[in-house]
């Protein structure tokens, strides 16, 4: 392969590969530290598969695969300002418009950083202006299934600082299961286990192969 001038090449990768240096939930002790890639990818994972539940059970005509990227690329504007926790986030309604701003500049400079041949390509996927807004919903809905899954997993653990946020998002899902079946139905069928033992998922496992 030809190598490349430094005029040619791009920082898009490396901003990405830094999202695993970017900590979650940093003001707060976590028994399991965790990553904005770790996150990223686990949202990605949720939101395919609330599209497919979607589509399958309740009518939708959502593609899936799309959502999944978008979820792989919802939080790369952490990897120029790091991560912000949600109560600093929305302290007040002007605060949260100017920070909202602020990521979208960071979206559109992580766009900028792709070859110009590329950028219409992923734009739509990275600049949360242009997402679909019901991609967007079940992108978001994923992304609190997520946050939840983490908080119920650090209580698991007895760590105490979590409680406030399993409290808060418990309102939050609430409203989603009202809203959108698809979420509705993977709290009751996929939530739960994903604080079991290893010993208790294998033994789920055993009796629905029995």
């Amino acid at each position: 392969m030809a190598n490349l001038t430094p005029a040619e090449e791009s920082t898009f990768l490396a901003w990405i590969v830094r999202m695993s240096l970017i900590k979650r939930w940093a003001l707060m002790h976590n028994f399991r530290e965790e990553n904005v890639s770790e996150h990223s990818h686990q949202t990605a994972v949720i939101a395919h598969m609330l599209a497919v539940i979607k589509n399958r059970l309740f009518g939708g005509k959502v593609n899936a695969e799309r959502v999944a990227v978008l979820a792989l690329y919802h939080e790369v504007s952490e990897s120029k300002l790091q991560d912000l926790n949600s109560a600093t986030k929305y302290l007040n309604p002007e605060f949260t418009r100017q920070y909202k701003l602020i990521e979208h500049n960071a979206e559109e400079e992580c766009v900028a950083t792709l070859p110009e041949c590329l950028q219409a390509d992923f734009a739509p996927l990275i600049i949360q202006d242009q997402v679909d807004e019901e991609q967007k919903a079940i992108v978001k809905a994923a992304d609190t299934l997520a946050a939840y899954i983490k908080a119920n997993d650090e209580l698991r653990f007895s760590n105490q600082e979590f409680s406030h946020v399993k409290e808060r998002l418990d309102h939050v899902l609430e409203d989603y299961c009202a809203r959108m079946p698809e979420v509705k139905y993977f709290m009751e069928h996929f939530v739960r286990l994903c604080w079991a033992t290893v010993d208790q998922l294998a033994g789920v496992d055993q009796s629905h192969q029995a």
